[in-house]
């Protein structure tokens, strides 16, 4: 069986079972078993299906969140308001909005009342979510929740580093009263997987990953399949900060947009821009604010910033400070403020100043606990900047006027633009990006176009 290997400590701490070609199999049967009798289940019994699934998570949420810390490195406090926050809040507005947003649509009657039309919304069938590792819980919600609410079944299949995460979701809604076999955790290998998408066997697939892998998943599902593909492939998110933006309140969400998790979100801030006015002080205020964080073992009390999630990752961090501050950056945090475990993967919090767009720091995802921070003059070279990249995630803009900051969105290429915030997904709006960040949308009334199929009713009383 696979071990899971801690970044805590460098040691295994938990193992899965990998399923084998035939059991893959033996799982996609027992998902369509299912979803033939849940598509035909009223909306009103899938919904409290999703809300009872909660009340059961919740009752494992000590055990879950230890699990979910020790895999990946997150803070236990962090691990457990995953759940209490974003997943339950996400899951409580999808099954708010459902019976609205799955109604069939009517058509305006150009006829006679002798024939009747309307568009339904059906289920694809049996959906599959490749999920990612960093928020392993709020990678997947929204795809799931929607799926299983608009009739679907559903096969997790889990980044190996936080697998037990599917067997945790696969629980809950076992528990919860949900039919064998419509929410599975699915651990195959990438070959298993290849397997399943030729079968032609799935109606949607949901990725979150590099862009490698979505590159990858994608021309595998296309080879033999016409269906719907969804992918979320990271960012390089830029945060743009004019003169009118009151400093200490921007430098603290500014440092949490850019620590929080570790840095491991593909919605944190990992550029600012701020106007050459208050660069300055700014620059100081953040680096003050950085020194306030507290670096260690996550599943001690106090600590806010724990390892990132291999040697692998903190050796290409470690090497994109190294190769910035030789093209003449400066690292202005004192990495003496901080001490952690003996261990490669804890990898001090850094602000980067004196940085351009020569620097890989600035231009190619780094997915830790660094930060660079730029200076402009003008709103025109600040937008510039901020889409001089192959991402387009999300970008925030720090201001207090929002006619400004409107129009600045309107230039930016991203597919979510923040006022005063950042690395937050609010479940009424649509989680998409552009450029390497992929396509397709998740969350909003929109996200549930992925996991269904419009069809055409056209019905005449008599034949003429």
């Amino acid at each position: 069986m696979p071990a899971i290997v801690s970044p805590i400590d460098g040691q295994p701490c938990y193992e899965f079972s990998q399923l084998s070609s035939e059991r893959a199999r033996v799982h996609v049967d027992r998902a369509h078993a299912a979803q033939r009798d849940w598509r035909n289940t009223p909306l009103s019994t899938r919904v409290r299906l999703c809300k009872a699934m909660l009340d059961r998570y919740a009752a494992h949420l000590h055990h879950n969140a230890e699990q979910i810390t020790r895999m990946m490195g997150k803070p236990l406090a962090h691990a457990r308001g995953e759940f209490s926050g974003g997943f339950c809040q996400r899951t409580r507005y999808l099954c708010q909005i459902a019976a609205h947003t799955l109604r069939d649509l009517e058509t305006v009657d150009l006829s006679t009342p002798e024939i009747r039309r309307f568009i339904a919304r059906e289920p694809v069938g049996v959906v599959m979510i490749i999920a990612a590792w960093n928020y392993p819980l709020l990678v997947p919600v929204g795809t799931l929740v929607s799926a299983i609410l608009a009739g679907n079944a559903v096969l997790i299949k889990h980044a190996p580093q936080t697998a037990l995460v599917a067997d945790q979701l696969e629980r809950a809604f076992i528990e919860a009263g949900a039919p064998e076999g419509l929410v599975q955790a699915f651990h195959v290998d990438h070959p298993t997987a290849a397997e399943i998408f030729d079968s032609r066997r799935l109606g949607y697939v949901a990725f979150t990953g590099s862009v490698r892998g979505g590159h990858e998943v994608y021309r595998a599902v296309a080879q033999h399949n016409f269906i719907g593909v969804g992918m979320e492939l990271g960012g390089k998110d830029a945060a743009i900060v004019l003169p009118d933006s009151p400093i200490e309140k921007t430098a603290v969400n500014l440092v949490e947009g850019a620590l929080f998790n570790a840095g491991q979100s593909c919605c944190g801030i990992e550029r600012v821009y701020v106007h050459e006015d208050i660069r300055e002080q700014l620059t100081a205020a953040m680096v003050a604010e950085v020194h306030r964080y507290k670096l260690g073992n996550p599943l001690e009390d106090g600590v806010n910033l724990g390892p990132v999630v291999s040697p692998r990752a903190a050796k290409s961090i470690r090497e994109q400070v190294a190769q910035a501050v030789a093209a003449g950056a400066r690292v202005a945090t004192d990495d003496r403020t901080f001490t952690a475990p003996d261990h490669e993967t804890y990898v001090r919090p850094q602000l980067l100043d004196r940085v351009d767009h020569s620097m890989a720091i600035m231009t190619q995802e780094t997915f830790g606990p660094v930060v660079g921070v730029m200076g402009f003059q003008t709103e025109a070279e600040a937008v510039r900047l901020a889409n001089d990249s192959a991402y387009g995630l999300t970008a925030s803009i720090w201001t207090e006027d929002f006619d400004r900051a409107q129009s600045i969105g309107q230039q930016l290429e991203v597919g979510t633009v923040f006022m005063n915030r950042c690395d937050y997904l609010d479940p009424a709006l649509a989680w998409t990006g552009v450029k390497d960040s992929g396509h397709g949308c998740s969350l909003s009334e929109l996200g549930f176009a992925a996991v269904t199929r419009p069809k055409s009713y056209h019905l005449r009383r008599k034949i003429p």
